[in-house]
């Protein structure tokens, strides 16, 4: 991921060090989605929202916006310390933060066992605090939950997914599983960004090993 400078001391920053931020909103008001032409805070009646975080942001919204059943995606942060945070300021390793994917979908058109899915064959979760060379906490996995439902559905495909990495010869699973998070919107030039800015680039960091229980 471009732009600029990133942490290249992937250590996770403490409450105590973590940047002030601000009160206000980075993106206030929020914009329509690029695709879907929704607010982007916007979740249709009957869906549900989902938040992921598997390395650069640019890639995986466009990942999932292509997903069926997906209606709206935004990217932004999440489970850190700064409130508010710029997107320069995450860079920085000092907010404490995660680049992430905001979901909403439709459940009769896909789950949320097929996003985890799809959230964990999109990526290497056994890489702490990077994916490939975008380096830093801002690039860690994580999974946050809205529900003791997502959570438990997020425990028990961690624990199939790792079966299937072992299989495969990876090591442990690094991602973080952590609900009651608040998530903030990233600036508008970042939202939608590949659509935005075709040729833009944001490399796959995919392990190739499918996500499910053992067969047979």
């Amino acid at each position: 991921m471009g732009w600029i400078k990133r942490n290249i001391n992937p250590q996770m920053v403490s409450p105590d060090e973590a940047l002030p931020g601000r009160d206000q909103p980075i993106l206030d008001p929020v914009p329509n989605h690029a695709i879907f032409g929704l607010p982007l805070d916007e979740v249709p009646a009957g869906c549900e929202v989902a938040y992921f975080a598997l390395g650069c942001y640019w890639g995986e919204e466009r990942l999932f916006w292509e997903t069926e059943g997906v209606v709206n995606t935004a990217v932004g942060f999440m489970g850190g310390f700064t409130p508010n945070p710029t997107y320069r300021e995450s860079c920085t390793g000092r907010t404490g933060h995660t680049e992430t994917v905001q979901v909403v979908f439709d459940p009769s058109r896909v789950t949320y066992d097929e996003l985890l899915r799809l959230f964990w064959e999109a990526h290497d979760p056994t890489q702490l605090n990077r994916q490939g060379n975008d380096i830093g906490t801002q690039y860690r996995s994580a999974i946050f939950p809205v529900s003791d439902e997502q959570l438990a559905a997020a425990e028990r495909s961690k624990a199939e997914f790792q079966e299937a990495l072992t299989e495969a010869g990876y090591g442990e699973i690094t991602t973080e599983i952590t609900p009651g998070q608040t998530f903030y919107y990233a600036e508008e030039d970042h939202q939608q960004y590949l659509h935005k800015n075709p040729n833009g680039y944001c490399p796959v960091h995919a392990t190739g090993v499918k996500c499910g229980p053992r067969q047979g």
